[in-house]
């Protein structure tokens, strides 16, 4: 089985990735906060089959484009029953930090819960539950990739301080799960650049070895 992964910076600089099985052309939707026409076009270039929108948790900036490729896919949207209530106050976040009018938050049609597979071909993501950034943020793993959403960065973590951030949950989110992990393992997080759990651990300043906190 050989994965492949495309990222797509958007606007609001969210990771949003897609990742699937080379010889299937099967893929999952990992925080779909771009452009969705970017999106759609990237999806259809590629000739993908989307089994599963996914995402990390229910901040706008991660779930913009959610219903829009729903609509063109046909696949299921996920999401933590934890962050379903943050889905309410999606448009007015968007008027808070963007003075913009978003529209209606995605439908959801599945929860993606702690232990969860989701599948596309022989790709298989398996779902962590990390909160602390929101209740319901998680983190997706598989046999050589972490997804972290915003609960980890290089050299940071999400923040704690919007509605139903936990700062200690995050904390104890990374550290007992996240860290329990093989620290070879590649972080894709929902902002910035790609690293280690290793170097995160051995270097980040809120979670690691030396952390302050």
């Amino acid at each position: 089985m050989k994965l492949f992964l495309h990222r797509v910076v958007g606007p609001l600089a969210c990771n949003c990735y897609v990742v699937g099985e080379e010889a299937t052309r099967r893929a999952i939707v990992i925080d779909p906060g771009g452009d969705a026409d970017e999106l759609a076009g990237e999806i259809v270039s590629q000739g993908l089959t989307i089994t599963a929108i996914v995402a990390t948790h229910a901040h706008f900036d991660h779930i913009i484009a959610a219903e829009q490729l729903r609509a063109l896919t046909g696949a299921p949207f996920m999401l933590h029953d934890d962050d379903r209530p943050l889905l309410d106050w999606m448009q007015e976040s968007g008027r808070l930090w963007l003075d913009v009018e978003l529209p209606p938050p995605p439908e959801v049609d599945t929860s993606a819960d702690e232990g969860d597979r989701i599948t596309a071909g022989a790709v298989e993501l398996e779902v962590i539950h990390t909160p602390g950034h929101s209740p319901g943020s998680i983190s997706l793993v598989a046999p050589d990739v972490v997804f972290s959403g915003d609960t980890l960065f290089a050299g940071s973590i999400g923040r704690t301080d919007l509605p139903g951030g936990d700062a200690q949950a995050l904390l104890d989110a990374v550290r007992s799960k996240l860290f329990a992990l093989d620290e070879s393992l590649l972080v894709y997080p929902g902002h910035g650049p790609t690293t280690t759990l290793g170097a995160e651990r051995a270097e980040n300043p809120f979670v690691g070895d030396n952390a302050r906190f």
